[in-house]
């Protein structure tokens, strides 16, 4: 028990410290501003910077498996990057001890949600009316995009086709269902159809993951390692440094993102077109006896792997 207050004592200055560094960074902005741009018809201020680094709140209806973006670019001189360095490492902290958290005293995890948004109740002000404030904690602690040098180019595409697979045994299916409301109907039937597969059948569950906005970023010169580009996402606005205050070249994506996939799919996709288990979102592989020799080729070379260290 001595440990779960410890731990949550450090996880609430945890939070406190990152808020004062969000805040340090809106501050020096404000004193400071410098050339920004934000998606659609925002003006990039103090305040744009403050709400976009803050917004640590489920909204009423959002999937709590999805982020809210804030999508923007700032270029800025030594100061600012600083700031925003000090932002970073304290999400980074956050993180580290929410992970210590998950992993001694994951009953804490609710707790943790409760206790937080009365720390900082003017953050989620503007939710008044739409019930107790309910804190998104990958929102807490996902970082602050940062390119590594000045740009003098940036292409903003949305992705679309973006998805999590994930690899289950028949075993974990069936007890996953069975956690679930066996007098259905649709439940029985699933559990009948894992019935009548082998149950060293390799089975694929698929996350939909939300539209992102991808960066192709383009250095004005080359990096230490010769690179000149770089991609990454941006959930939230990127923050260039650059002495000279220069804004690269931006191209002009849509603001919502196209309702179709914006990749086709690919011709020899492993996995079956039908959902095999809707409940859980799992599908068949078209030949699972290939699956089943890639994993036990994945861990012959593991175990190769691990040997040649021990020479």
């Amino acid at each position: 028990m001595e440990l779960q207050y410890r731990l949550l004592a450090e996880l609430e200055s945890d939070f406190d410290r990152l808020i004062e560094a969000v805040e340090q960074l809106a501050t020096a902005y404000a004193n400071n501003p410098t050339p920004a741009w934000a998606l659609g018809e925002t003006t990039v201020d103090a305040q744009w910077l403050r709400s976009a680094l803050t917004d640590f709140w489920y909204q009423d209806g959002q999937d709590g498996r999805e982020t809210r973006n804030y999508i923007g670019v700032v270029v800025a001189g030594p100061a600012i990057m600083d700031a925003v360095q000090t932002v970073n490492l304290g999400k980074a902290r956050f993180a580290a001890t929410l992970k210590r958290i998950r992993q001694s005293a994951p009953r804490l995890i609710s707790e943790v949600k409760a206790v937080l948004p009365f720390r900082h109740p003017v953050l989620h002000d503007h939710l008044r009316g739409q019930g107790l404030a309910r804190l998104h904690l990958k929102q807490c602690w996902r970082q602050v995009p940062i390119a590594d040098a000045p740009l003098s180019r940036i292409r903003l595409a949305w992705y679309t086709s973006g998805r999590s697979i994930k690899r289950m045994s028949v075993a974990d299916a069936e007890a996953r269902l069975k956690q679930m409301d066996l007098s259905a109907s649709h439940i029985q039937i699933q559990l009948r159809k894992l019935a009548d597969i082998p149950d060293g059948e390799p089975l694929a569950q698929i996350q939909q993951q939300a539209p992102v906005m991808r960066a192709n970023l383009f250095f004005r010169e080359a990096l230490a390692d010769g690179r000149m580009r770089r991609a990454m996402n941006l959930p939230l606005p990127l923050f260039i440094p650059d002495p000279a205050l220069k804004m690269p070249h931006l191209n002009d994506p849509p603001v919502r993102p196209p309702a179709t996939r914006t990749r086709a799919r690919r011709s020899d996709q492993r996995l079956e077109d039908d959902v095999f288990l809707k409940s859980l979102r799992v599908y068949r592989y078209r030949n699972p006896a290939l699956e089943i020799a890639l994993d036990k080729q994945r861990e012959q070379d593991a175990v190769d792997g691990s040997d040649d260290s021990e020479v």
